[in-house]
Order: structure tokens, then sequence, then C-alpha cells
């Protein structure tokens, strides 16, 4: 889909009177229309029934994210196989409800037995390709403006910036390398702030109906409440967008020194029987970013010819525990930051499949000084020219360290530190100044072979 055909489903999405999502995932209101089969959404009914003991169909509906018409239908199929029985009431005017009989018990374990997952209706992947088709991240254009917006209060160049929009909006893969301390890892997830519009995220995927649990409440963030997921439990199900979508912000995973390739594929647990999806899957539609490159437990090379396809197709490729393969769309802005010498992690036929590669350096004094002063007002402390003054000339300069990013607000935290032991806070001094430089830097400045001097 290109972006006019983008532009052109988009408005046809705000026509629609309820949500501006119902014409991308509208509800389905038969099996038919779930492009699931009539026995996997009767196990699945099956397996809630027997989680839960007794249900209404209300509840089923609210479980299930199902339209009240389809449970029903499945309810009914269930009685005539005998696997159902209907409860007596507990009470005036209140909803029948329903339990497995003997026979659906059995039926329900050897269900459980096959595939552990009881929640959500799933959303087949065919289904699941064509809306994240619809709203790719890579159509979502970034403007100069909206990228010195989101950068306002923090102190960056402007050629850093116009580097940073244009990356984004290529579509292809990023490598932010720098010497450690220059910010990297903190603009880069503030690169977040220019993807401000909501996506739709199933809560699950099925693949030949193995189900693979895809939304995770720590990587997607259920937008505001609105009209439209408040009747999510109506019996009707006749308005809005498919209940088996969670409307979210665009994702945002991070990965650092913890990244292993398992952790990039789809992921079993035999106790429970439950396939989970891998990080770049839950990173659809949204931003992947891969901190501290090259300091993982796995080789940067392997690491690295992981991606070559996802990169170049836009598919990736991945198994279930039973050996069946399948593809999956790969629609994300994937970042990688390091503080190694891109070179030295892999070879040119690589790099050239990178798109942007952006160097962030140290900062100048007045940049630095940009800084010192806002951390000085984020913390209570009175600034002071002729105490940063002495910062520059005394250590700095003195010492020929690089002014980093990251120093303002460790070296005035240490500070802070001793001068509230003290017992004033918000005033520093030359002497507090030399405590905080002597405890930072003590350790990185030691020679090999000499001792620690602590000052």
């Amino acid at each position: 889909m290109n972006e006019q055909q983008h532009d052109l489903t988009m408005r046809a999405i705000k026509q629609q009177p309820v949500s501006p999502f119902s014409a991308l995932a509208p509800r389905p209101k038969t099996v038919e229309e779930t492009h699931l089969s009539k026995q996997f959404l009767t196990e699945l009914v099956s397996k809630h029934l027997y989680d839960a003991g007794a249900l209404t169909i209300s509840q089923l509906v609210n479980r299930a994210c199902l339209s009240g018409a389809i449970i029903e239908e499945i309810l009914n199929y269930l009685r005539q196989e005998a696997r159902l029985e209907v409860l007596p009431r507990l009470g005036h005017g209140q909803e029948l409800f329903y339990g497995l009989t003997d026979l659906g018990r059995v039926a329900a374990h050897e269900a459980l037995n096959k595939n552990g997952y009881i929640g959500p209706a799933p959303v087949p992947v065919s289904v699941y390709e064509k809306v994240v088709a619809a709203q790719s991240v890579h159509l979502v254009k970034v403007k100069q403006q909206q990228t010195q917006e989101a950068f306002k209060d923090i102190v960056i160049k402007d050629s850093l910036l116009d580097q940073l929009g244009p990356a984004l909006n290529s579509g292809r893969s990023i490598v932010i390398y720098g010497p450690p301390g220059t910010g990297k890892t903190y603009i880069t997830q503030r690169l977040t702030r220019l993807l401000t519009d909501l996506c739709l995220i199933p809560h699950a995927i099925s693949v030949n109906e193995s189900v693979i649990q895809l939304y995770d409440p720590l990587v997607h963030v259920s937008a505001s409440p609105n009209k439209d997921t408040e009747r999510s439990g109506s019996l009707l199900f006749q308005e809005g967008y498919d209940p088996r979508f969670k409307l979210c912000k665009r994702p945002v995973v991070i990965s650092g020194g913890e990244l292993t390739l398992d952790m990039l594929e789809v992921q079993y647990e035999p106790a429970t029987k439950i396939y989970r999806a891998p990080l770049q899957l839950k990173a659809n539609n949204g931003m992947y970013i891969i901190d501290d490159m090259g300091r993982q437990r796995v080789a940067p090379v392997a690491l690295f010819n992981r991606w070559i396809v996802p990169m170049e197709e836009k598919r990736d490729h991945l198994s279930l525990g039973n050996g069946h393969n399948f593809e999956i769309p790969f629609d994300e802005i994937l970042i990688f930051s390091t503080n190694i010498n891109p070179l030295e992690l892999g070879d040119a036929a690589f790099l050239r499949r990178i798109g942007h590669k952006i160097f962030f350096d140290t900062l100048d004094s007045e940049a630095f000084s940009q800084i010192w002063k806002q951390v000085c007002t984020e913390k209570q402390i009175d600034f002071d020219q002729d105490i940063l003054n002495y910062l520059f000339d005394h250590h700095y300069q003195r010492k020929h360290c690089s002014l980093l990013p990251c120093h303002p607000r460790d070296l005035l935290g240490i500070a802070q530190d001793k001068a509230l032991y003290l017992g004033n806070p918000a005033k520093l001094s030359k002497e507090l100044i030399d405590w905080a430089w002597e405890s930072y830097f003590v350790q990185l400045e030691q020679k090999e072979g000499q001792p620690i001097h602590n000052g």
C-alpha cells in the first residue's frame, strides 16, 4: 500500500460514524467473519467454561471478545453435542449460567492439552497482516517542526535533529553511535514522542489455529477509554472495531545487553502450553531499539545476521514448536545504539543495508552550560557561574576530559548528596565540586597497576 492509498484508507476510516478504526477491523458478527473455524471457537469457549466453572453469555462475550450472536451459536452447538448444560438461575431476572457436562469437561481438558491459551479469540495471521499494512509506522511522516517541538526541552544540536527526522521517515534501519555518555539512549527513547497516533494491537494471533499471545501490557500502552471501548461488553457488538484488538499507542520495545537470539523467536512455555510473541513481533507498527549493541551475550555478527532478511524484505520468518514455519510482517523502525565503532560490529556489506548512521559527539562548553543550568533548576540548586567556570578550568581543561551530556546530572547529583549531608542542599562550593569529581572519575582515571586514590 502506497502513501496515497493509505491516505484514502484513513479518510474512509475517519468517515465512520462510531469508531475511526471500525473500517480497518470491523466487528465480526458471524463465525465466518472471525476467519476462525467453528471447531476452534468451540474449543476456546469450552476452555473458558472449564476455567471459570460457569459463565453467562455476557461474561463469555467479554472474555472471548466475540459477539453475543457468535457465543450463542457456539453454546447451541455444545448443547447439541451434550457438552453443555444450563444451570439453575441464582436469582430473579439474572442471566442464565452455562456449565460443561462431564463429556464437555473431557473435551475441554483435551483442548487445553493441545493449547493452553485461554483468552480473547485470536486474529488469524492473514487478517493481522492487512491491519499492520494499513497502519504501517513507515507511513507516519514527521516534519521538522514536530521534531523540534518534541525536543524543545532538550539541549541538542539542530543539525542532529535534522538527521534523526529524515532517518525516521526513511523506512530503513538506523545506527546511532558515539562515545559513552553522549546521550544516545536518552535521545533515542525520546524519539518515541514523534509517534503520537494510535494503532490496533491484537490480543493474540493464530497460525493454522496455533495461538500466539501478542499483546503485552509491559510494551503496549492502552489508549484512554472512549465510547468504543466502553461498548466492548455489548451483547450486540454491532458498532466499533473488532474487540479482538486493543487500541494502543504505537509500541516501543527496548532491549539491551540481556538480548539473546532466542528472544527473537516464538517462545513456548511447556508448563502452560502457550506460545508468546518475540520482541520484534510485539514492536510491529512501532519502534524497536537495540541499546548498547555489541554488549549482548551473543556475537554482534550473529545478531546482525538475524536482521538481514527482515530489513530487506520487511518480512520475518518464524517457526512454532511443532516445526511449522510462517511469515509475519516486519513493520517497525529498527534502531541500533552502540558505543562501539560500527565497523567493529559488522562488515561493510551489512552496514550498507542500514540506511542511516548517526554519530553522537561530545559537547562544546555552551551546550554543556545549558544542560548544567537545566539540572540546577530541576534539583533546586543555586546556579553559580563562577562554580561552573571553576569546573571548566580546574578539571576539564587541566585533565583534558571531554564534555559529555551525562556529566552535569551525575556531578550535580553527587555534589548535592554531600551538600544535603552538610545541611545545605541548594548551595554548591568549589570543595563540593572537587569532591564530586573525585567520587565520579576516580575509578575511570585509575591506571593499571596503580592503587586507587580515594582523595
